[in-house]
């Protein structure tokens, strides 16, 4: 099955940053028993190549993203980790022409018309619609949606308030957010109440 059609399955992609890569197993089985395997590591802090690559090993079958890749350099390491796709938060060119050289799915940040068509001139027809709430949230999406023929990852400032709403249109595949995984509740490995969070995310669905 295609990666875009299991993320669709899911719904749902919880977005971390990880200070310690010794925090990615545990939380990697905390999400899976929620029945949430998925997860976009960011590469904000730098446990995130380890991160995932210990999460690779671990969980084999598990959708694992790398998130606000900036450079090729954090490519092939999130590559060489093991990941399933790349996220940027922005439309970088150079950026998406050297992951599909490379063979790997590129998810790049798009928040307005002229945007989505650079990617679709680069061939892309996945992208994420960053940071979503600042950038008009639904009427805007809505309004892209109307005129691309594109899917879109709605990310910043989605939360359970409002991700109904998102992934209610056609056009959105699945929501990105940190709200099922909070940095404080990693940080002190509260596993349970990360577990309790992302069970519940996916029962208000």
């Amino acid at each position: 099955m295609p990666l875009t059609d299991r993320l669709r399955q899911l719904r749902l992609l919880p977005v971390i940053a990880l200070h310690q890569a010794a925090q990615a197993v545990p939380l990697g089985r905390t999400l899976i028993a929620a029945g949430l395997p998925a997860a976009e590591i960011t590469f904000r802090t730098p446990a995130a190549a380890e991160a995932i690559r210990q999460l690779r090993a671990a969980f084999p079958a598990m959708i694992i993203g790398a998130g606000t890749v900036l450079t090729t350099d954090q490519v092939d390491q999130a590559i060489d980790a093991g990941v399933d796709f790349i996220v940027s938060p922005g439309l970088n060119p150079r950026i998406v022409q050297y992951c599909q050289a490379r063979g790997v799915l590129m998810i790049p940040g798009v928040n307005n018309p002229s945007m989505v068509e650079q990617a679709m001139e680069l061939g892309l027809r996945t992208l994420k619609f960053f940071p979503a709430e600042p950038s008009g949230g639904l009427s805007m999406l809505k309004a892209m949606s109307a005129v691309y023929p594109v899917s879109f990852m709605p990310t910043g400032g989605v939360s359970p308030s409002n991700v109904k709403d998102y992934l209610a249109l056609p056009s959105v595949f699945a929501c990105g957010g940190t709200w099922m995984v909070p940095a404080n509740l990693v940080d002190n490995r509260e596993w349970d109440k990360i577990g309790a969070l992302a069970k519940e995310a996916m029962a208000a669905l």
